[in-house]
Formats: structure tokens, C-alpha cells, sequence
């Protein structure tokens, strides 16, 4: 009997030694709950929410173009700075691409209500540190608001905003100048991300020229504006895209990824001065300049 629990021990040391355990998934869909739990406690209970879309990107590009460029994004950078990354999120803005195929729109109540559940039920799971990576520029004003709309009640978490990452400096130089939508930049990086879903074949079918119909100071706005100036939901020209361009972007961006997920770890002051704003705003009157 000693000798066979002499052997199961040895058989189990050289099975850990020979099969160490895995490396825990940065995916939230892949990981077990067991691992799901190691996986909160590895990254600090910091979470990241990869935002894009489903619509139009002129003639070449798949309706998936913002969510499947973030996620890549996104993803890539967690392989660098280990956090835990939500699954697919595409419940953004979008009513400018309405009248194009493919685009799901939903309405403003629900994309606030359902960004604000989703970000409650990761806090509820550990995601103390909740870090929306955004990858539709649809969504820049939406998603400062909902970070401004935290104020309104109380949260045991911070959601942080990560918008639109720029592209560095230096790098290949670009062929065009309007570049905005599905261009080449956007193509260059879906190159990338996913080249198999890239027609380059297809990218000169349609115009992405401004058609400038707005004529308006700079600083009066009007939600028609986009459609105003392309409406094929087309800006640039996607066949001027390369892999080089498209690789130095995308580094520039996980890049930018990795740095926020370094800051929102280390900091360790915005969820207390929140809640000392929570604590003060239930007393206004006591409040003192």
C-alpha cells in the first residue's frame, strides 16, 4: 500500500513537471470559472471592453470592421499587460449608416442601458477597473457620456474611457489625404487584422470623396453632417492601402492599449475620490468651499 501511494505521488510531481498549468486566456468566453477567478486576481480585477460596430465600410471591407480591428487590438495588448477581455460588444452609435445594408442600429435608451448593465455585471464578477476600448468613431461622444453618467449613482468601480488611440509619428507615409472611413488607413489595418475579408478588388467600385454639401462654421454642429459629406458611408480611397502602413498602425494603437492598462492598474485613487463625491453629493448643503 506504501509503495503504490509512493508511486501516485511521483506519478502526480512528474506529471506537474512535465504538464505545467496552462496559461490563463485573456478571452472571458474561454476561460472556466475556476480559471476565471485566477484570472480576476492576475490582472488586478482590470477588464476590458472592446467597442465596435456593425456597419457599412465602403465597397471592401466586412460590416465587422471596428469590432474585429478592436478586438485585435485589444486583445494583442492583453497578451502584453494580462487583463481579462469581454466578448464581442457592437451595442454602440450608428444612426448616420441607417440607410445603408448590414447596419445595426440601436436605440440611444438601450445602448446607455445596456453598456451600463454589462459594465455593472463585469464589477459584479471583480472587474473593479473596467476599461472600454473604443473602435468606432461613432461612439466619441457616446461613451465620455456614459463615463460622465457614472456620477449619477453610486458604483463600487470606475469604468475609464479609451478613445480613439492616434497614430504615432513617423511610420510609412500615406498616399492619401481624405482618410477618414474604410480609407486607407482603416483598409491598411484590417490587412492586417483580418486580410482574408479585405477586396482590395472592390475598393474603387464607390466614391469616398466629400461632397462638402454643409457650408457651416467649424463650430456649429448638426448630426447630418457625416451623411452631409459621404454618403456611400465612404471617406478615402481603401485601395491606397498597404500591410507596412497597416502594421505600424496597429502596433501605435496596442501599443497605446498596453499603456492604458499599465495606468488604470496602478491607479489607485480615482475609485476613492469617487466615492467621496458619492458621499458628499447625498449632502450638498454641508458642503464647503
Amino acid at each position: 500500500m506504501r509503495k503504490l501511494l509512493i508511486s501516485s505521488v511521483l506519478f502526480f510531481l512528474g506529471s506537474t513537471l512535465l504538464w505545467p498549468q496552462a496559461k490563463l486566456s485573456t478571452h472571458w468566453e474561454e476561460l472556466t470559472a475556476a480559471d476565471f477567478r485566477s484570472a480576476i486576481q492576475q490582472s488586478q480585477g482590470t477588464c476590458l471592453l472592446p467597442f465596435g460596430i456593425l456597419e457599412k465600410h465602403g465597397p471592401h471591407l466586412p460590416l465587422g470592421t471596428d469590432l474585429l480591428d478592436v478586438r485585435y487590438a485589444t486583445l494583442h495588448a492583453a497578451d502584453q499587460e494580462y487583463a481579462v477581455v469581454f466578448p464581442e460588444y457592437y451595442f454602440g452609435q450608428i444612426f448616420e449608416a441607417r440607410h445603408q445594408p448590414g447596419t445595426v442600429a440601436y436605440s440611444t435608451h438601450l445602448q446607455l442601458d445596456l453598456l451600463q448593465e454589462t459594465t455593472d455585471e463585469m464589477a459584479r464578477n471583480g472587474c473593479k477597473k473596467v476599461l472600454i476600448v473604443n473602435g468606432h468613431g461613432g461612439n466619441e461622444s457616446l461613451l465620455p457620456f456614459f463615463a460622465q453618467s457614472q456620477m449619477e449613482k453610486p458604483h463600487d468601480y470606475v469604468a475609464y474611457i479609451l478613445g480613439l488611440v492616434e497614430t504615432p509619428p513617423g511610420g510609412p507615409a500615406k498616399k492619401t489625404k481624405i482618410d477618414m472611413h474604410a480609407g486607407e488607413s482603416e483598409t491598411s489595418k484590417m490587412l492586417i487584422s483580418r486580410p482574408d475579408l479585405v477586396h482590395l478588388d472592390r475598393a474603387a467600385s464607390e466614391s469616398g470623396a466629400d461632397l462638402a454639401r454643409l457650408k457651416l462654421p467649424e463650430n456649429v454642429y448638426t448630426g447630418i453632417w457625416w451623411y452631409a459629406r459621404f454618403p456611400n458611408h465612404y471617406s478615402g480611397e481603401g485601395v491606397a492601402a498597404n500591410k507596412e502602413l497597416g502594421q505600424f498602425e496597429m502596433n501605435g494603437w496596442i501599443d497605446g492599449i498596453v499603456k492604458a492598462i499599465k495606468a488604470v492598474k496602478a491607479d489607485d485613487q480615482s475609485l476613492k475620490i469617487q466615492n467621496e463625491f458619492y458621499e458628499k453629493s447625498k449632502h450638498p448643503l454641508d458642503t464647503r468651499p
